[in-house]
């Protein structure tokens, strides 16, 4: 059991791509162009005939092709073959198969590189002769990575790769642009992450759909009295550890959190501990807890929350623009040409770095 204030553990992680903190609001996005969200009160969504043969989808009068569709995809389906195995698309998820899920996937990402650029032009800003160097050079190395069958089944040539690449640092150009402001510095206080372990003494139950009752009063009068005792025990000197392995009802004994991340009165009480100190009884929804302070401060986990604080800060003000802007945009997908694109299924093509050359090249 977890105890953040959405009962899930806001742990630090390790989040890959340059986009992917506000990727979430651009899969909404295209779960509109896809059609799977077609409503009356949806509006400026036009699913219309007319499109070119190889045109999966236009924003406003920006259009994507099959070739460059093709590249996302296909980079991101290597991708997860080479963790998972090339069997994971045997899997589903909620009746759905995951190859429509990373389909979703790379039709939010290129829909949303579209529409950042669609912005960027209404926003005067554009690329300057370094900037486009490095889209040279990354375009070179990584059309040059590829054999004759990826070139032939993804259906690119050099203008698509040069093309998508320049879409990439445009994007990345802006949302530099909107969160130049951002202060990067962030207090030692601010993100400062405590390490504590803890025991619950539970005063609820779950029924078989998983939904909370609380206990009786009768039931929780003597849970009480159990975290008293088990409290006294703690601070008279008993081993915290051999009696949390007797009495903790949580799965979890170890918490390491800043501020911000947990239930206000578990957190408020751990972090007005000293190291080494153990609380008063605390009582949250889930019941009585006796918390024993590891770590007032680990420097290592701090500065990496710093890293998370920046980010999610840059984010908020990122997507607050992008999705006013986004509402606005006329939404036209190909259906037919779409569905009926699948993974290519070839030992020969095994592209997988196209992002990693781009953010290599752009970073350096």
């Amino acid at each position: 059991m977890n105890y953040s204030r959405d009962r899930h553990y806001k742990g630090i992680s390790n989040i890959r791509g340059r986009f992917a903190g506000f990727l979430a609001a651009t899969l909404a996005f295209a779960v509109l162009l896809s059609g799977c969200g077609k409503r009356e009160d949806a509006t400026k969504i036009v699913l219309t005939a007319g499109f070119a043969k190889d045109e999966v989808f236009r924003l406003e009068n920006k259009s994507c092709s099959e070739a460059e569709m093709r590249v996302y995809l296909t980079n991101i389906q290597n991708q997860y073959e080479n963790v998972y195995g090339s069997r994971i698309w045997e899997a589903d998820v909620d009746g759905e198969t995951l190859e429509d899920n990373v389909k979703d996937m790379a039709l939010s990402k290129m829909a949303q590189i579209k529409a950042i650029n669609l912005l960027a032009a209404d926003r005067g800003i554009e690329l300057d002769e370094n900037d486009m160097e490095k889209v040279t050079e990354a375009a070179d190395e990584y059309y040059g990575s590829l054999n004759d069958t990826e070139k032939e089944l993804m259906g690119v040539d050099e203008d698509v790769i040069f093309g998508l690449y320049k879409e990439y640092a445009l994007s990345e150009k802006l949302y530099q642009n909107i969160i130049k402001d951002i202060n990067p510095e962030i207090s030692d206080d601010e993100a400062r992450t405590i390490t504590v372990e803890h025991i619950l003494i539970k005063t609820y139950n779950l029924d078989e759909n998983g939904k909370m009752h609380s206990y009786t009063e009768n039931a929780k009068e003597e849970a009480y009295k159990l975290a008293l005792d088990i409290q006294e025990r703690a601070v008279n000197g008993e081993d915290f550890e051999n009696l949390a392995s007797e009495f903790n009802e949580d799965s979890q004994m170890t918490y390491s959190f800043g501020k911000g991340e947990m239930d206000a009165v578990f957190e408020n009480a751990a972090f007005n501990l000293g190291e080494g100190e153990i609380s008063r009884v605390i009582e949250t929804e889930y019941g009585y807890h006796i918390i024993k302070c590891i770590s007032t401060f680990n420097r290592e986990v701090t500065d990496a929350n710093k890293i998370r604080i920046v980010e999610e800060r840059r984010n908020k003000v990122f997507s607050e623009v992008y999705d006013n802007y986004v509402e606005g945009l006329t939404k036209n997908i190909n259906d037919e040409l779409w569905d009926d694109m699948t993974f290519i299924h070839d030992p020969a093509v095994k592209t997988c770095d196209f992002f990693e050359v781009f953010d290599r090249i752009w970073n350096n």
